[in-house]
């Protein structure tokens, strides 16, 4: 008998029906990687008094030795172990969705969860359900000409609509007993966080003011789950994102934009846990698995290139960056130097609202102080954005902290990006952009669009949207830029 708590039984298949289509457009989702765009914290080293936060200044970040871990046991964490410990339980899952065919299979995936989307994970609680639970995957494996390219940041995931419903919806499928409670525990919590996590704009990421809104949901010293939040939450329209590429980690001493996620980095890549985790006894175990998960990540190359490279463009292309580029991003081969320095706001020129955020949102601060996941982790927000390291940067469209701008060929000459824009139906890679296919619209149609389609659009009027600065490749050449681009693919 299907579990009955906040609906009857009078269910018929249109409802059933749009549970499965909010499922596959929220749950699979759901796997919000909570240090996708930078968590708006400051930590500290055990549990005690709240501590002042402490802002970045500009400049050059140090380095921190990180715990060793195994790259192979990181992976098979990754992509088999319930790391978020809730989920929709198994039977359920199957009766409301039926055979979820697998698109992408992984290697190494074990039991159940070589059955499942390569998104999901299997698990079972300590009451004995077998949970369906999101994993790492969705936000930090993308396609790239057909082919799943773990690492790189998903541009086109749809945070638009309203998760709550989808959980809800799928407890008709639910039966009574451990299977209910399972199941009550997941929906209350994305309940909970749903509307922080929803955004106007598809491709864009909610992943910070998630983690603040379960931060306010949470005891700091115990990790104990309140229904109601125990401080203000944060506000419910998220500033927009960009998934970094995973491949990068092995060279940043900062993990986030904002110059955030200092000192063990293994307890910010834990943080998806927080939907899930309320004891000390399972988050301790958690940052065991997720040393390793640490160390696999840090081993990650970068995709190579697909497509033909000019080699003798390029070549100039690496006189030009090495001139115009290197102080901030770093060069490449074997003089590598990556600087990891925090450029001032004032300097960038990018949208500020970010970095102002993080600066501003000191209650969260002190809650990240006081908690398990500050011991031995650092996390200074600047007035500033670090710039990145740029290996596979060709595959990672749209560029800035924000995901404003579509391609590397208009973040070189700024006056060519556009206000309004969206991605073509076919998105496409574009080898002389480097970036998906998009087209340009003009306000005009931005506003007679309607609803439904204004959402696919990406307005860079929007406070936190903004495509300005960056404005070094507007010194060069249309000659020069060209070589730059070429450049660019060898990395």
């Amino acid at each position: 008998m299907a579990f009955i708590t906040r609906y009857n039984n009078a269910w018929d298949r249109h409802y059933k029906g749009y549970a499965m289509r909010t499922l596959h457009c929220s749950f699979f989702k759901l796997s919000i990687v909570l240090l996708a765009g930078g968590i708006i914290l400051s930590g500290c080293s055990e549990p005690s008094a709240p501590l002042p936060v402490t802002i970045a200044e500009p400049g050059p970040i140090p380095a921190t030795a990180q715990r060793p871990g195994d790259p192979d046991a990181g992976y098979t964490t990754l992509v088999n172990r319930g790391y978020v410990s809730c989920g929709i339980p198994y039977s359920a899952f199957r009766a409301s969705s039926g055979d979820v065919p697998v698109l992408h299979p992984l290697p190494g995936r074990q039991g159940r969860n070589a059955e499942l989307p390569h998104t999901l994970n299997a698990t079972t609680n300590a009451d004995g359900v077998e949970l369906v639970v999101s994993n790492c995957l969705s936000c930090h494996a993308a396609k790239f000409d057909g082919e799943l390219v773990i690492g790189l940041g998903n541009a086109f995931m749809d945070f638009t609509e309203d998760a709550a419903i989808g959980a809800e919806l799928i407890g008709a499928w639910v039966e009574d007993g451990p299977e209910a409670t399972a199941w009550a525990k997941w929906a209350d919590r994305i309940g909970a966080i749903a509307p922080y996590m929803r955004t106007d704009t598809v491709g864009v990421n909610p992943a910070p003011n998630l983690t603040l809104a379960l931060m306010a949901h949470r005891d700091p010293e115990t990790l104990a789950w309140y229904n109601e939040p125990q401080m203000e939450p944060p506000p419910t329209d998220p500033l927009p994102t960009k998934v970094p590429p995973w491949w990068r980690m092995q060279h940043k001493h900062a993990m986030f934009y904002n110059a955030m996620g200092r000192g063990d980095h293994t307890r910010y890549m834990m943080m998806k846990a927080l939907v899930c985790t309320d004891d000390l006894d399972e988050a301790r175990e958690i940052a065991a698995w997720f040393d390793d998960v640490r160390a696999y990540i840090a081993r990650l190359p970068p995709p190579a290139y697909p497509y033909p490279i000019d080699h003798d463009l390029a070549e100039q292309g690496r006189e030009v960056f090495e001139r115009t580029c290197s102080d901030c991003h770093g060069t490449y081969g074997a003089a590598r130097h990556y600087p990891n320095e925090l450029v001032a706001l004032d300097k960038i020129g990018t949208d500020p609202a970010y970095a102002q955020q993080a600066v501003e949102a000191e209650r969260f601060a002190r809650w990240f102080n006081q908690s398990f996941y500050g011991q031995g982790a650092e996390a200074r927000p600047g007035l500033g954005y670090v710039a990145p390291p740029l290996d596979g940067v060709w595959a990672t469209a749209p560029y800035l902290h924000n995901a404003s701008v579509p391609s590397i060929a208009v973040l070189l000459n700024s006056p060519q990006r556009p206000t309004y824009w969206r991605w073509t139906a076919e998105r496409r890679y574009d080898p002389e952009t480097l970036g998906w296919t998009y087209e340009r619209l003009d306000a005009g149609q931005q506003a007679a669009d309607g609803p439904e389609e204004a959402r696919q659009i990406y307005d860079t009027t929007r406070y936190g949207y903004g495509n300005q600065g960056h404005t070094a490749g507007d010194k060069l050449s249309e000659d020069e830029r060209r070589a730059v681009l070429e450049y660019l693919k060898t990395l």
